[in-house]
């Protein structure tokens, strides 16, 4: 007896991914195989010709994804690969290859929903009483054929299910029960469970999305607080993320108007989950079960309605059984943990509860230094910066910070900070560095704002903010701002522009009287404060800059250079703002492009600095220096000992033109003083730039 069992893989991938079908490939090849096995009449599998049929191009693994072996799945459980990169061949390759010399056919299952490749059974030698079944979702048009549904050959549930969490009454029950609330596993748990009741039409949360304070903190895998971020890690899992007001309510009413609603549209799901422990869904779940569906509550143990419990017309599941979550005591050690094990580029950190939790304790120290901090302190400055919507709510808060190893609380209450800890030091940095450049800038410029474009170009180029996870682009520099401005440390205004009174554009100020930001106030003694660069200062400053980018990006073939190490070079002629002003001006009339790299010598990508060649200003940069190169060369093959005096015969160049251009030679490493001389300098004639110049101009 001849048998076969064709899969078209390609359509079959298609349509489990759009019924959302998240299935173990390996155990759908199984059951296929063993399924036409036995409609086959056959005494083993091994009597089966099973095919595999596909493009399997497009199923290649790709180098650095995680993703199944879908080629390798199929030829372990016993399938023959035939590879088709063409789609409108693949029937005359599979008469070609399999059936054109082969005996008669006894029995052919086709798994496809596709009526060219159903099709197929015509071109094959089938005897009279031949059965060609066609396994798929719907039936192809094809005569004399077999139709069966493929849900009953997988076992796949044939029933729909429509899924509804209130994520804030979740969230905030498993937060009251002391569970750490990671997201991807509550995310991947929901989303297995309520596959495991059918196949899932919908899924929607609900929530005030984007309401400071709203949710308790909500968590990944490491630790780092997520809460911004889990609108757009819900959508990712097909989780439709709805906004509702804040409030008790709000979302109770938003939740019942909406499995109403679709309860009562024509081919509805038959299965409705609503994740919720507030017992003001019953007269829902009687309104559900009275139009015949099956009704599955999902709760929190210690968390909800004793009604719900009580209730023997729903099936009631609770979170806290199907998805294993942690402690809030066991937060510092996965913190600790991720950090250290953690590999590749370093995760962006951003501002967080925690964050607003380390900026506050600094805020109430700095206005009363010599009062113990307590908790009741602590948790009503939380309500009052909104970053808890309750003390209730601060109190957890606080808790699950001194789990985390940020603060510590003893028997009377009194918190103190962990200085050590690396969310404490790091948050403190990024503050400390955005703060002093506001109140530098307003000090050195006499300026009553600072543009809020102008810091964010000022904090881009702060070498001390260029640690892994900070400064990443001008989106992680907004956010730290906004975050600063929400907690009182600075103020946001819209002030009218300049050029257009009616144009209102955003500033930055420090607060008139904060006891907490004085600190960071320069003043003449400060030996940080930086001195307002002159006009020369900028100009000679873009000369170096032009020259040692040029140099370095023509010498190590490379497109940038590191923008810190620029600086590092250039700092002994920087008087506290040239370098800055210089890019700055540079930027501004298109001469440089500043942007993040990758760094072939690292993990991290760094921010570099590229010259814009086609540029005027650039341009007019290198054409003097070739000249003075030039002259350089000229003296060298005269046998005249370059001095000062003697490079300013031949070059006519005024005394401050002429010593900027003899230091740029010697921090390019193209002049270099002759050892117990103050004014004779060596030509390092090899040097890259001067063959370079001597090669463009014919210079022997």
């Amino acid at each position: 007896m001849t048998a076969y069992l064709i899969v078209d893989v390609d359509d079959l991938l298609a349509r489990l991914h759009e019924k959302n079908l998240a299935l173990d490939l390996h155990e759908v090849a199984t059951a296929l195989r063993n399924g036409a096995t036995l409609a086959s009449g056959l005494m083993s599998a091994d009597e089966l010709v099973a095919v595999a049929a596909a493009d399997w191009n497009r199923h290649s693994l790709m180098p650095g994804r995680i993703t199944p072996n879908i080629q390798q799945i199929f030829v372990t459980t016993g399938f023959d690969i035939f590879n088709v990169p063409e789609r409108a061949f693949l029937v005359d390759a599979l008469v070609v290859h399999y059936f054109a010399d082969s005996d008669v056919v006894d029995e052919l299952v086709l798994v496809t929903t596709r009526a060219d490749f159903a099709a197929l059974s015509s071109r094959v030698n089938l005897r009279p009483h031949t059965r060609v079944r066609v396994w798929s979702d719907q039936a192809p048009e094809v005569n004399n054929i077999i139709f069966q549904p493929l849900e009953t050959i997988l076992g796949i549930p044939t029933k729909t299910v429509s899924m509804y969490i209130d994520f804030e009454n979740i969230t905030i029950g498993l937060n009251e029960q002391g569970y750490i609330i990671d997201m991807d596993r509550l995310i991947d748990s929901m989303v297995r469970q309520a596959r495991a009741h059918g196949r899932v039409a919908r899924m929607a949360a609900y929530a005030p999305w984007g309401q400071r304070g709203s949710l308790p903190p909500l968590v990944d895998t490491q630790g780092r607080e997520v809460s911004d971020d889990v609108p757009s890690r819900l959508a990712l899992s097909n989780i439709d993320p709805v906004f509702n007001l804040p409030g008790k309510n709000s979302a109770d009413m938003r939740i019942a108007k909406d499995v109403l609603a679709d309860s009562a549209l024509s081919g509805s799901s038959d299965i409705f989950i609503v994740a919720s422990g507030d017992r003001d869904f019953n007269d829902v779940f009687g309104a559900l079960r009275a139009r015949g569906k099956q009704v599955i509550v999902w709760g929190v143990h210690g968390s909800t309605s004793r009604l719900l419990e009580n209730n023997p017309a729903i099936l009631l599941e609770y979170l806290d059984d199907f998805t294993h979550f942690q402690r809030h005591t066991e937060l510092g050690q996965i913190y600790e943990d991720a950090t250290r094990d953690a590999g590749g580029e370093a995760l962006a950190f951003r501002p967080s509860q925690w964050s607003s939790v380390v900026l506050q304790c600094d805020l109430l120290q700095a206005e009363r230094p010599r009062s113990p901090l307590t908790l009741d302190d602590l948790t009503d400055q939380l309500v009052e910066v909104h970053t808890v919507t309750s003390p209730a709510r601060g109190e957890e808060l606080l808790k699950q910070a001194e789990g985390l190893g940020l603060l510590r609380i003893n028997h009377d209450n009194i918190v103190t900070i962990n200085d050590q800890h690396q969310i404490v030091s790091i948050t403190r940095l990024i503050r400390d560095r955005i703060v002093h450049r506001v109140a530098n800038t307003l000090s050195v410029r006499s300026w009553e704002y600072v543009n809020y474009g102008f810091l964010l170009k000022g904090i881009s180029m702060d070498l001390d903010l260029n640690g892994p996870g900070m400064n990443l682009d001008d989106n992680w520099r907004s956010e730290w701002i906004d975050a600063l401005v929400r907690e009182g440390i600075l103020v946001r205004e819209l002030v009218a522009h300049r050029h257009n009174p009616e144009d209102l554009v955003p500033v930055i100020q420090l607060p008139e009287k904060s006891a907490a930001v004085q600190q960071y106030r320069p003043t003449t003694e400060d030996p940080e404060v930086e001195v307002p660069a002159t006009d020369l200062e900028i100009q000679e400053m873009m000369y170096r800059v032009v020259v040692s980018v040029e140099q370095f990006t023509s010498f190590r073939k490379f497109e940038w250079c590191p923008l810190g190490s620029l600086h590092k070079r250039l700092r002994a002629f920087d008087s506290g703002t040239a370098f800055q002003r210089a890019v700055e001006v540079m930027m501004e009339d298109g001469a440089v492009l500043i942007n993040e790299y990758e760094n072939p010598q690292s993990n991290y990508h760094t921010k570099g600095i590229s010259l814009v060649m086609d540029s005027p200003a650039v341009q007019r940069v290198l054409l003097e220096r070739d000249a003075f190169v030039r002259m350089l060369l000229d003296l060298y093959q005269q046998h005249i000992p370059i001095t000062a005096g003697a490079i300013q015969a031949s070059t006519g160049l005024d005394a401050d033109v002429l010593q900027m251009w003899i230091s740029i030679m010697e921090i390019e490493n193209i002049l270099n003083l002759v050892p117990g001389h103050t004014d004779l300098y060596s030509l390092f004639r090899t040097h890259h730039t001067v063959n370079l110049i001597a090669e463009k101009y014919g210079i022997e």
